[in-house]
């Protein structure tokens, strides 16, 4: 059977996100989606049990998609399966896992978040859960997946918190800032993490809140890239503004692309990068790696990510 790649998140891409990219059969059909930049979402981490299911409580930005497949021969197992492999391969790891029953039924299905019928249709004698974090940076990914099917399609819902928040809990607590490690602006720093995770935060760039100038000066990090792409002349670079959340996203998106721009002429005027190297693109507001409610967090998402685009 033919797949095709469906990104999670719809007008934005997947990769400048690292969120995680399903591979569905050629019949799915997105039903529909609703995003939050800033949510919170009670992850089942265990099943229904004395009037309660264990969750640990994420926040950060929220998206709930939805597909249904059409097929008569597609069983809830089978979708589990394969959409199970495909976040262990992006690095994540399944924190909790349950078929129907073993979940609790019909008051696990009522107790966690469901977009609405007919764009996400679960059948309570026939559905599957699953929930999964990835921890690649300094606060994780949260995931789930719910899978159910009706007499001719199978339904498939996954929430998403990007650049998760995690609240206290049994399985994470937060990390005070102060002990947090520094993300790399140096040579070895930068080098590190574009060959260990294919991506490094600029982290020594000066943006202003609302401004798309990159302030004078030598930034090490930089410097530092010009360096590994030159010694790197057949892989590129993709460069990904993101902003804080004050204002709108439409306005947030434009600036974010701007100063990703801005990064981009810099490390060809100044540093004599060749400009097929590397390209630029923004997201906004979307992926914030710290918590909008805070001056140090706002500063922190204020930010451009420099991405391997191209290994060849």
């Amino acid at each position: 059977m033919k797949s095709l790649a469906l990104a999670l998140l719809m007008c934005v891409p997947a990769a400048a996100l690292a969120a995680p990219t399903l591979v569905l059969p050629r019949q799915a059909d997105r039903t529909a989606e609703e995003a939050r930049a800033m949510g919170s979402y009670a992850l089942p981490i265990g099943p229904w049990s004395d009037g309660q299911a264990e969750t640990v409580a994420t926040e950060g930005e929220v998206t709930q998609t939805a597909w249904r497949i059409r097929g008569a021969d597609i069983t809830t197992m089978a979708l589990i399966a394969e959409l199970r492999d495909q976040l262990i391969a992006e690095g994540f790891d399944v924190l909790f896992e349950c078929e129907t029953d073993a979940c609790g039924g019909f008051d696990f299905r009522f107790s966690t978040r469901v977009l609405p019928e007919p764009e996400m249709h679960v059948d309570l004698g026939d559905f599957r859960f699953l929930s999964a974090r990835r921890v690649a940076g300094p606060v994780p990914d949260y995931v789930s997946l719910l899978v159910s099917r009706s007499a001719d399609s199978g339904f498939v819902q996954m929430t998403r918190v990007g650049a998760a928040m995690a609240k206290p809990a049994a399985l994470a607590k937060p990390v005070p800032a102060s002990a947090r490690p520094p993300l790399p602006t140096d040579a070895d720093g930068v080098t590190t993490a574009l060959n260990n995770a294919g991506k490094v935060v600029l982290q020594d760039l000066a943006f202003d809140s609302g401004s798309a100038r990159l302030s004078e000066g030598d930034f090490a990090s930089l410097s530092a890239l010009a360096a590994w792409l030159g010694r790197n002349p057949g892989r590129r670079i993709a460069l990904v503004g993101h902003t804080d959340a004050e204002g709108s996203l439409d306005a947030n998106v434009s600036l974010s692309r701007q100063r990703a721009r801005s990064v981009m002429e810099r490390l060809v005027s100044a540093h004599g990068v060749n400009p097929a190297q590397l390209s630029a693109d923004g997201v906004g507001y979307l992926s914030p790696i710290a918590s909008n409610l805070t001056p140090e967090g706002r500063t922190r998402n204020r930010r451009v990510e420099a991405m391997i685009a191209s290994t060849h």
